[in-house]
């Protein structure tokens, strides 16, 4: 019964968030989307390892949760070191909305960018995703876009993602 769960600080059950997030292409390898690599891909440039997908996702996490954002939680300076694994920042980020009394219940992706080509690697990175949100794969969609040549995704400078991601009240929230 969901009455069970209790409920959320504005009295809801379930909450959803949004994300995005935009990289370009840099200097360097491997290509890491959606905590996958992809090899003979070249490197998106950021702070991080400018894993887009699952910054989308963990601003969408951060959202629907009423927390903060990405960019405040890790901001691109001395406080957040140089190359940090995406996987490092999700990990945290789940931490957080647990602390909140949530957790992911689905996840919709949509990646977008001319290159590469995705397809092949769409259920590698639905597992990868799941299993750093502690889902089953079926919980998670993964979905890619060329861009048709607009914008800098379209032509190829640049990789996109956004997620939408269900959040479900499950505690009190600790103090």
């Amino acid at each position: 019964m969901l009455g069970d769960i209790g409920q959320g600080p504005g009295g809801e059950l379930i909450r959803v968030g949004f994300g995005r997030d935009v990289h370009p292409f840099g200097p360097g390898s491997p290509l890491l989307l959606g905590g996958v690599e992809i090899p003979g891909a070249p490197r998106l440039h950021g702070h991080s390892d400018g894993d887009v997908v699952l910054h989308a996702i963990a601003d969408a996490m951060l959202g629907g949760a009423g927390l903060s954002d990405l960019g405040r939680l890790f901001p691109s300076d001395d406080r957040t070191p140089a190359g940090v694994p995406s996987t490092t920042l999700l990990r945290e980020v789940v931490r957080r909305i647990g602390e909140a009394g949530y957790r992911a219940r689905s996840v919709d992706l949509t990646i977008e960018g001319a290159r590469p080509r995705l397809s092949d690697r769409l259920d590698t990175m639905r597992a990868a995703v799941a299993e750093l949100l502690g889902l089953d794969p079926s919980a998670v969609s993964a979905k890619a876009s060329t861009g048709n040549l607009l914008g800098a995704e379209g032509a190829g400078r640049a990789i996109a993602a956004e997620a939408v991601v269900v959040l479900e009240f499950t505690a009190a929230r600790s103090s």
